[in-house]
């Protein structure tokens, strides 16, 4: 496979270790008729989706001036320039790098675009991505256009092996979580301006809205199987951290039907829930103390208002809490003499279920009280990502991807929590029971909020 979109670069790998990064064989690995249709071949649906995950990005970046797409408010979040060249340099080192005749782009970007891969080589400090005023957005997008050619060429061509088409795939779904944090992290930046500017003015302003109290729904104890199938073994495509299913007992419990609301979280604000210490694990507790919480994030400080991705807007009572940190959630299910619920209950719960709620294909990018909430579990998908009580580890079995790949979710299996269920911010075909979401417990500018369980005797 060779590919000329730099004519003037040197016919170089993009690291030493290129030819073998990206390499996800093994001894165990599943045979070329194993895949399903859309690896198995060049087949229009993996291509298909490939533009459309890569459009999506675009679209998304389109109402930033290049002065929004390079800010970085805080040291967790990034750029949205660089979330573009990041997904980018996935494709460009995993998937086309694999050709030991492929041509990169410009070489010395691998450096700055390198975002947690160690073996794949040195990378710029994340810290520091806000720096990076070179190269400019317009020469990122350049780089996109560059190689999503390429890789329309390579398909053309039937040039994708079997592996890189299992890169590939992976890299979309890759691109569509970069997809959610570029949503998160100019929201935060935005709002670090003083003067809120918003997003887009056009997001829809939710109706008027109602919900129903929250219900307990009842579980009986019962042995459960979570988790997925390991991919690429498996047809359906899911990340290694899913994997294996495996066998759980579940003690009775129940969890509430829908997520708690904003006017539940406001009543623990008005009971003095950031004043009461007892209610909080220590490290939350010197959370509040240094940081002055005194509402979830981007609550204005007499709790009417909060910042959205369409600017300042009223608090609608009926919606998800979100912005909250593990420690809040814990907080809050403390004072309302709850807990939060296990992933293994979550997920039993979620897996009969269609994945249906407010999503970022919505457009609305904001969470909205349920339609109705009947007598069943509501919103367990979509709106806001829902903390739970499991720290983020491994399944007994485990095993990472082959390669660097190793690297996209193992290593971080060390002092994060477990959230589950997607956000108004997600991209709705990204999302299943299983899949397991994880952050630190004192980060808040995700769609994190909040679903109560309970034990049952």
């Amino acid at each position: 496979m060779t590919a000329s979109i730099a004519p003037s670069a040197q016919a170089v790998p993009l690291h030493p270790q290129a030819a073998a990064v990206a390499d996800t064989t093994a001894t165990d690995e599943p045979a070329t008729d194993a895949l399903p249709a859309c690896q198995a071949r060049t087949g229009d649906a993996l291509a298909a989706r490939y533009r459309h995950v890569r459009a999506r990005s675009l679209a998304l970046a389109a109402p930033l001036s290049p002065e929004d797409a390079m800010v970085q408010s805080m040291a967790d979040a990034s750029p949205a320039k660089w979330h573009l060249a990041h997904t980018t340099w996935f494709f460009e080192l995993f998937v086309l790098g694999r050709d030991p005749d492929y041509r990169p782009y410009r070489p010395d970007w691998h450096y700055l675009f390198n975002s947690y891969y160690q073996s794949a080589g040195p990378m710029h400090a994340r810290p520091a991505r806000g720096l990076l005023s070179r190269p400019s957005l317009a020469e990122v997008l350049a780089y996109r256009e560059a190689v999503d050619d390429a890789i329309d060429e390579a398909f053309a061509r039937d040039a994708l092996d079997p592996v890189a088409r299992q890169v590939l795939l992976l890299g979309t779904h890759h691109e569509q979580q970069h997809q959610e944090l570029l949503l998160t992290d100019i929201k935060h930046a935005l709002w670090c301006n003083p003067l809120r500017p918003a997003y887009r003015d056009d997001l829809a302003t939710a109706a008027a809205s109602s919900s129903s109290p929250s219900a307990w729904i009842g579980f009986d104890e019962a042995v459960v199987e979570i988790g997925a199938p390991a991919w690429p073994r498996a047809t359906e495509f899911a990340y290694d951290n899913e994997s294996p299913p495996h066998r759980v007992l579940v003690p009775a419990h129940a969890l509430a039907s829908r997520p708690v609301n904003n006017a539940e979280y406001r009543a623990f604000i008005d009971a003095g829930g950031y004043r009461e210490p007892a209610l909080w694990m220590s490290e939350g507790w010197a959370r509040v103390q240094a940081e002055g919480w005194t509402a979830p994030l981007y609550w204005d400080e007499d709790g009417e208002r909060a910042f959205t991705l369409g600017g300042m807007r009223v608090i609608d009572p009926h919606a998800p809490v979100c912005h909250l940190s593990y420690f809040e959630a814990d907080a809050f299910a403390r004072w309302a003499g709850a807990r939060l619920p296990t992933e293994a209950e979550w997920e039993q719960a979620a897996r009969p279920l269609a994945v249906i709620g407010h999503f970022a294909d919505d457009d609305r990018l904001q969470p909205c009280a349920p339609a109705a909430t009947g007598r069943g579990l509501a919103q367990m998908f979509g709106d806001v990502w829902e903390w739970t009580a499991s720290a983020y580890g491994a399944y007994p079995g485990f095993r990472t991807l082959p390669g660097s790949l190793a690297e996209y979710n193992g290593k971080f299996m060390c002092g994060q929590w477990v959230l589950r269920g997607g956000s108004c911010a997600s991209p709705r075909d990204h999302l299943r029971a299983s899949y397991r979401n994880f952050f630190y417990p004192p980060d808040r500018w995700q769609f994190s909020g909040l679903r109560l369980a309970r034990d049952e005797q």
